[in-house]
């Protein structure tokens, strides 16, 4: 049975993931729509402001990682960067010229940053030493969002500057709940510079990235661009709320299978799907479909976000060495994911700008393809390699 204390810190983790992502979800569907809208930017200083973001993980992820090593106290660093991100957030209603607007969004991301890999660290490592499923913890934050975006989108329709509001509110809670959470460690201690000079030389990491970057960098920005697909299309806030509560709760059942399915087909099958289903929804974005296909079809999200997010973890802690799986596990965030997100963010938004909403999913399709067969190469080259093996025997 578990202990109350035990039960107190997993209440804390499960509150401050559905708090952190409720924020999380109140600004990142509609902030598009809002800088569009309002505040009347072009497609190319929406897609430069959208994707500071991804760029300030790359950067600053290994610093407040190094950070919470060196004060060894994790939920204080978390509740510092929580408090600090929902403050900056207040920028976008002070300031309207472009220049602030993006000073605004690199000082919200610098600080938001830290947000998901310490509190994930703390909830990895928690949970493990308690024997408690991580899932039921992560659920919280996809619940939060959904939440977060429907009831967003309802409220924006009377005043659009509520999700900025919302986004303080609810990291300002959340960065009380971080203080309480457990003592664990963000990170395990790792030398990165040598762990990426032995990372770089085992080819099937360097092509998972590469994978990792054609697919779910278009995901990721999705987040950003699918609000104006949807008013595009003539959706209202509450329709680009509704349409992200399906999305997003779709996720949290493939999540709960995810495991099962990584066991029965494999990493890379499972992966390959996850990207295949989402090269789909792109080409299919791109045919103009009425809002209500629109909304049928964003429950495949759970089965494209939903699979390749544990699978793409667990392949790269099964071909990396043990004593660099950390130092991997921060290089695949901040590059395949990272990077991917500020590419397909940044030339997505020059692509709305030139074209439409509609080619920006073209584009997407397109680096989910490659991604796709680079994917079945890997899997090809991985049978390739059984059988060698099997043969030698």
């Amino acid at each position: 049975m578990m202990e109350k204390q035990t039960k107190k810190n997993i209440f804390s983790l499960q509150g401050f993931y559905l708090l952190s992502f409720f924020g999380f979800g109140s600004i990142t569907p509609l902030i598009s729509v809002y800088l569009s809208d309002v505040e009347k930017l072009n497609g190319t200083q929406i897609g430069l402001i959208l994707s500071i973001g991804p760029i300030m993980m790359i950067f600053f992820q290994p610093i407040w990682g190094m950070v919470s090593d060196l004060t060894k106290a994790p939920p204080k660093v978390l509740t510092f960067t929580t408090l600090l991100a929902g403050i900056f957030g207040f920028g976008y209603i002070a300031f309207h010229h472009y220049s602030l607007l993006l000073l605004t969004a690199i000082l919200m991301a610098i600080f938001q940053s830290a947000i998901i890999p310490i509190s994930d660290s703390i909830s990895i490592k928690y949970t493990s030493k308690v024997h408690y499923n991580y899932g039921n913890i992560r659920l919280f934050g996809s619940l939060g969002f959904g939440i977060a975006v429907f009831v967003m989108g309802r409220l924006s329709e009377y005043t659009p500057t509520i999700i900025f509001y919302a986004y303080f509110i609810s990291l300002s809670i959340s960065s009380f709940l971080a203080f309480r959470l457990p003592k664990e460690s963000a990170s395990t201690k790792v030398n990165l510079l040598l762990g990426v000079k032995d990372l770089f030389v085992l080819k099937k990491f360097i092509m998972f990235l590469i994978v990792t970057f054609l697919i779910f960098g278009p995901n990721l920005a999705n987040n950003f661009y699918f609000g104006l697909f949807v008013d595009k299309l003539g959706g209202s806030y509450t329709g680009i709320g509704v349409a992200f509560l399906i999305a997003v709760l779709s996720e949290i059942p493939f999540m709960r299978i995810s495991g099962r399915l990584i066991d029965k087909y494999g990493l890379l099958p499972i992966a390959a799907i996850a990207g295949a289903v989402s090269m789909v929804r792109w080409f299919f974005y791109f045919l103009e479909p009425s809002l209500t296909l629109v909304y049928a079809s964003a429950i495949v999200q759970g089965l494209s976000i939903g699979l390749f997010i544990p699978a793409g973890i667990r392949y790269i802690r099964d071909i990396t060495p043990v004593h660099i799986t950390a130092t991997a596990i921060t290089i695949y965030s901040a590059i395949g994911n990272g990077l991917g997100n500020w590419f397909s963010t940044f030339f997505g938004g020059i692509i709305y700008d030139k074209f439409s909403i509609f080619g920006v999913y073209f584009f997407f399709g397109i680096l989910s393809l490659f991604g796709v067969l680079l994917n079945l190469w890997l899997m090809k080259d991985q049978k390739d390699t059984n059988h060698e093996k099997s043969y030698g025997k």
